[in-house]
């Protein structure tokens, strides 16, 4: 039975939460696991000693899409064909399936810009002393892995960048999960 404040495409909108939340932060996480990755691979073939310690972008990027997973699983939880569901919850599980998502896609671009890219480097072509530098698409970077390889002091700094970009796909979790709690105060 659908009502002005329960109508029937009202769970639309709480599917829609779920999947804000499972796409754009598995898409963060898979784009932070890829750029981290091309560091640790370009590492590892000179100091294969090195790459244990250096995986730890890549499963900090791998924790950013469990956050979208916590927060559809806990949206699908309050869908159910027999329960009436409010356009309010809808609107709320939305909301938070953004939050996670949006939250988890930053926090996977920063954790594989932090992982891949430290400071430029340039990739010249054509021979002698009037070479054309491409600014645009042809730059390289030296990866924090590789960083690390040449210099062991800058594993701490890269830890702690990589915990304050962890952190905003955290924020956004919380924010979910709070939201979360409110779509069950609705009533039809």
């Amino acid at each position: 039975m659908s009502t002005s404040g329960c109508p029937a495409y009202a769970p639309f909108f709480g599917f829609a939460g779920v999947f804000c939340a499972m796409v754009f932060s598995t898409i963060g996480a898979a784009y932070g696991t890829a750029k981290a990755g091309i560091g640790i691979s370009g590492m590892g073939t000179l100091r294969p000693d090195l790459i244990m310690k250096s995986l730890i972008p890549v499963v900090m990027a791998g924790i950013i899409a469990v956050y979208g997973l916590v927060v559809s699983v806990l949206i699908v939880g309050g869908l159910s064909p027999d329960v009436p569901y409010s356009l309010y919850a809808g609107f709320i599980h939305l909301a938070a399936g953004l939050s996670c998502g949006l939250t988890g896609l930053a926090a996977g671009h920063a954790v594989g810009i932090v992982g891949d890219a430290v400071s430029p480097t340039r990739w010249r072509r054509g021979p002698g002393p009037e070479r054309e530098t491409n600014q645009t698409s042809l730059n390289t970077y030296a990866q924090c892995a590789r960083a690390y390889m040449f210099q062991s002091k800058i594993f701490v700094a890269m830890v702690l960048m990589l915990i304050f970009a962890e952190v905003i796909g955290l924020y956004g979790l919380i924010v979910a999960l709070i939201l979360n709690t409110r779509a069950g105060e609705s009533v039809c």
